[in-house]
């Protein structure tokens, strides 16, 4: 079999191989950023739960209850209470503040303190990262009792960028091997059985493509698996034009890839190896292509 064949046949498997390890990567990143998103999600939960705690202890409160904190949409939660409570602005910044400080994937996020009859906006802030970014009010303002709710909006990195950028990357680079290995086992076009069973007469040179060699005057001449498929074409159709782009696309775009000056590389190899029969040689056909000539 050709050299050309061989390494058609081990790209394929490297490329299938490289698709089956990249497709179990990214089903395992998934499912461990899966898991990693749930136990950053349920953490996130209890820091905002001892939020309502610790305002319900600031408004005099240590007997009623923080309800069950809801997920109201992908980044923001609800906190809401058993009974009425009154707050002061600053306590509720500085506890928000610290609390969250332990959550490493929070940085960006805004307060909303709704009054639950109406869901009208009684109290807000924004903490930024980038703590000179951050934007309180009304600091010294205590607010009535009443009955609240604490909306919390986180910004969304971390988690949720994480996992869907590193996904979606690599999900389109196993697409791109996927295509890369669907070209690579793109059937070849076949050539005559010829190529592997009989002996061929050029001039005084016999071409045993089956061997991939040229004898003559029982001196044998060796050839690489790409010259005996160039050299196998002329053969077939000696004295006649073969044109650079007929070559190209046999001999390399089943591959793959088109190969510029390498055609012209083993036309030069296959000259020099036919030298020894002056009565066949490979002539450049100026504007078309290549014409391998015999003489009689």
């Amino acid at each position: 079999m050709f050299d050309s064949l061989n390494l058609l046949s081990g790209r394929r498997k490297y490329l299938f191989g490289s698709l089956i390890l990249l497709f179990i990567s990214v089903i395992c990143a998934a499912f461990s950023m899966a898991g990693n998103n749930d136990f950053d999600i349920v953490r996130r939960e209890v820091l905002l739960r001892r939020i309502g705690d610790e305002l319900l202890l600031q408004s005099g409160d240590s007997t009623s209850r923080v309800l069950p904190v809801e997920k109201i949409s992908e980044n923001e939660y609800q906190i809401r209470f058993e009974n009425d409570l009154t707050f002061q602005p600053d306590s509720m910044v500085n506890t928000t503040r610290r609390l969250l400080a332990k959550d490493p994937l929070t940085r960006d996020y805004v307060v909303n303190v709704l009054n639950c009859g109406n869901a009208s906006v009684a109290y807000g802030f924004a903490i930024s990262g980038n703590k000179k970014d951050d934007i309180v009010a009304c600091k010294g303002r205590k607010q009535p009792r009443a009955c609240y709710m604490i909306n919390i909006k986180f910004k969304p990195t971390g988690i949720s960028t994480a996992k869907n950028g590193y996904l979606l990357g690599s999900l389109t680079f196993l697409a791109f091997v996927g295509f890369i290995y669907l070209r690579s086992v793109k059937p070849r076009r076949a050539l005559p059985n010829c190529q592997y069973n009989d002996m061929l007469t050029l001039g005084a040179v016999l071409f045993d493509a089956k061997n991939r060699k040229l004898i003559i005057n029982g001196k044998t001449i060796d050839l690489t698996g790409t010259e005996t498929r160039v050299l196998l074409i002329f053969a077939l159709s000696p004295n006649e034009t073969i044109e650079r782009s007929r070559l190209q696309k046999e001999i390399w775009e089943d591959e793959g890839v088109i190969v510029g000056r390498s055609l012209d590389m083993f036309i030069s190899k296959l000259r020099k190896k036919l030298e020894i029969d002056p009565n066949s040689k490979i002539v450049v056909i100026r504007g078309k292509g290549y014409k391998l000539e015999i003489r009689s």
